[in-house]
């Protein structure tokens, strides 16, 4: 006999997407609804957590309906609800929490609190339906530079994680300062494609006691140095070679790390996860070192890269499966560590 299907109904809203999504078995996306404020936050260079939770808070029921709706289903048929708990911007988790507090008390469903970061890890497991633990990914968002050992659905071994600034930090701030605006990821990524990865050679930082540990701030600021050199000296910026420069620098990085925490635990899967993620230079180098060291691949398309909810309905699915379950007084935690409950 069949088992039943598993609904999972998700939120998530720990930065400046608002996003639900409907989730089959943690595996089957029957709808994945995201509003980015992106465009609001690039008035101001970066985000604002004040005005992202208000956009929450007016966008949240709307997003809701429509994931609902757009997955033809009703909350009644819905198995759990599954929420963004930790880590992010107190305020915007705030509004996720309660919001996933609400329906669960409302519709009687329980209510799984999930992590941010296993949210991205969880990505993977959306299109790669073949992919089970235990396996390594390389988180690279706006705020996390995190190398794990996935054990098991659930269970994680952080291997790496950044000493200073994200990847995604160090990318955003490089943009700024060449004047690029926000986000400066995908905008660095573009215009690298016009500029010479090798005309300027920018410094990697390797920390001696923890040589899966990550550190990007000495990289900015030598970006900085760079441009405030030639401007003194009345010199001429060539900006894709900035560009390009700098993303080889962080590219070969995130790759000499991630191949050897891979060859020394003795497992044959990479997988990689993180609004970074989805950058285009670091996702070809990535699946070339790979192939070179004949280790499985694999990646989330870029939609599940960023922040949405389907990513969370996939990790609220394993932990559900788990027996995870929250009470109502199930809070925001902004600085949540992942594995911690």
């Amino acid at each position: 006999m069949k088992e039943k299907d598993i609904l999972i109904l998700a939120i998530e809203s720990s930065c400046d997407e608002t996003a639900a999504a409907v989730v089959k078995n943690g595996r089957e996306v029957l709808s994945n609804i995201i509003f980015s404020q992106i465009e609001l936050h690039k008035l101001y260079g970066g985000v604002v957590p004040e005005i992202a939770s208000r956009k929450h808070i007016e966008k949240i029921n709307q997003v809701i309906e429509e994931a609902l709706a757009a997955a033809h289903k009703r909350l009644e048929d819905m198995d759990a609800i599954a929420v963004t708990y930790g880590p992010g911007l107190v305020g915007a988790l705030l509004v996720g929490v309660a919001e996933a507090k609400a329906i669960s008390y409302a519709a009687g469903l329980p209510l799984v609190g999930v992590h941010h970061i296993e949210g991205h890890i969880s990505a993977n497991y959306i299109e790669n339906k073949e992919l089970e633990p235990p396996f390594i990914c390389l988180v690279v968002s706006g705020g996390h530079t995190h190398l794990v050992k996935v054990s098991d659905y659930g269970e994680y071994e952080i291997l790496g994680r950044t000493r200073d600034d994200a990847a995604g930090e160090a990318f955003d701030k490089v943009a700024r300062a060449i004047g690029l605006g926000y986000p400066g990821g995908p905008k660095i990524d573009r215009l690298s494609k016009e500029g010479n990865p090798d005309a300027i050679h920018f410094p990697k930082a390797k920390i001696e006691d923890a040589p899966y540990d990550f550190s990007f701030s000495g990289l900015k600021s030598a970006v900085l140095n760079y441009l405030n050199g030639c401007k003194m000296r009345g010199e001429t910026v060539n900006e894709a070679d900035v560009a390009a420069s700098f993303q080889k620098a962080v590219t070969d990085v995130l790759v000499e790390h991630a191949m050897m925490a891979v060859k020394e635990s003795g497992l044959t899967k990479l997988a990689i996860a993180g609004g970074v993620a989805s950058n285009s230079t670091i996702r070809s180098a990535m699946e070339a070192a790979c192939e070179e060291n004949k280790i499985e691949f694999f990646r989330p398309s870029p939609i599940y890269c960023t922040d949405n909810a389907a990513m969370i309905g996939a990790a609220g699915f394993y932990e559900f499966q788990k027996g995870v379950r929250h009470d109502l007084d199930l809070n925001a935690v902004p600085n949540l560590r992942l594995g911690e409950r």
